[in-house]
C-alpha cells in the first residue's frame, strides 16, 4: 500500500490528539477524514460534525468515504468529554450523556468501519483510552468506567477481527497537556458532603495535566505504533506511567487504591 492512498478516519479530530494525530497522517501523505462535535476546517483535513452516536447517520458516512475512496484503512477513536463530581450527585442523564459519546460513540463507528477493513483484508484501529482505566480516579469515576470498558472492548474486537487483517491497539496515554480540562463538565450541585475533596482532587488533576506530556508526543507515539506491520495490543504512553502500569500487576489492589486515596481522595480533608 501507498501512503499517499491510504486513508484515516478520526474522532474527536479538532482538538487535543484527535488534532495532533491528523496532522501527523495528514503530513505523511494520507488522507484524513474525520468527525468534530462542531463546524471544524483545516486544510489537508476533511471533517464532519455528524453525531457520532447516531449509527445510521455514521454508517452512511461511512459509506460515503469507502465509495469515493474504495479503501478504509485505519481508525483512530479519540471523541471524548469528561466529567467530575462524586458518584453520588451525578446527574444520570449526564452519566448516560458521556457512555453515549465516549463508548457507544466509538462502538458506532467501529463496528462501520469492519466490513470495508474486511473487505479489503486490512485495517487498523486504536482506541485511545487513558490511565483512568487502569486506576480508578475518584470523583472521575465515570470517566475510568469507560476508559475500562473500552481496553476490553478493542481486546476483545482484536481477536474477533485478526483473522481480516485488522488489528487493534489501545493506547493509554497519562497525563498530557491538551484542552479536556476546559471541556470537563462538573458537576453543579451541592457537594457539601464532601467539603473541599472534589475541589482539591480537581485541581491535583489540573497540576499534573500541566506537567505533562504535550499532544503532539503523544500523536507520535500513536501514528509510530498503529502503522507498524504487528501493532502492539496495548501501548502506554510516558515511561513513568509504563512504570505504574507495570507496578499495578504486582501490588495488591488495597495498596494500589490506598496509594490513590492519597493522592486525589483526600479522605482525611474537611
Amino acid at each position: 500500500m501507498t501512503n499517499k492512498k491510504e486513508v484515516v478516519i478520526i474522532t474527536g479530530i479538532s482538538s487535543g490528539f484527535g488534532l495532533a494525530t491528523a496532522r501527523i497522517f495528514r503530513n505523511k501523505g494520507y488522507k484524513v477524514y474525520g468527525f468534530a462535535r462542531k463546524p471544524f476546517n483545516e486544510e489537508g483535513l476533511i471533517s464532519t460534525s455528524l453525531d457520532i452516536t447516531n449509527y445510521e447517520a455514521v454508517n452512511n458516512y461511512i459509506k460515503e468515504i469507502y465509495e469515493k475512496e474504495k479503501r478504509i484503512d485505519y481508525l483512530i477513536n479519540s471523541a471524548g468529554f469528561g466529567i467530575s463530581g462524586s458518584i453520588e450527585n451525578t446527574d444520570l442523564d449526564l452519566i448516560k450523556k458521556q457512555f453515549e459519546v465516549n463508548y457507544f460513540g466509538t462502538v458506532n463507528i467501529t463496528k462501520a468501519v469492519i466490513p470495508y477493513m474486511r473487505e479489503n483484508g486490512f485495517g487498523r484501529i486504536a482506541i485511545i483510552s487513558s490511565v483512568a482505566a487502569v486506576f480508578p480516579i475518584p470523583f472521575q469515576a465515570f470517566y475510568s468506567s469507560h476508559k475500562a470498558a473500552l481496553n476490553l472492548f478493542g481486546e476483545a474486537l482484536n481477536i474477533e477481527v485478526k483473522p481480516f487483517g485488522i488489528k487493534v491497539t489501545n493506547f493509554i496515554p497519562g497525563d498530557a497537556k491538551t484542552n479536556f480540562d476546559q471541556n470537563r463538565i462538573t458537576t453543579n450541585v451541592n457537594e457539601q458532603a464532601y467539603g473541599k475533596r472534589i475541589e482539591k482532587s480537581l485541581t491535583k488533576m489540573r497540576e499534573d495535566e500541566l506537567k505533562g506530556m504535550s499532544k503532539e508526543y503523544v500523536a507520535k507515539i500513536i501514528y509510530k505504533n498503529i502503522t507498524k506491520k504487528r501493532p502492539p495490543l496495548r501501548k502506554t504512553i510516558g515511561k513513568s506511567y509504563k512504570i505504574l502500569v507495570f507496578l499495578e500487576r504486582i501490588f495488591p489492589r488495597k495498596f494500589i487504591n490506598f496509594v490513590l486515596d492519597k493522592m486525589y481522595g483526600f479522605s482525611k480533608s474537611k
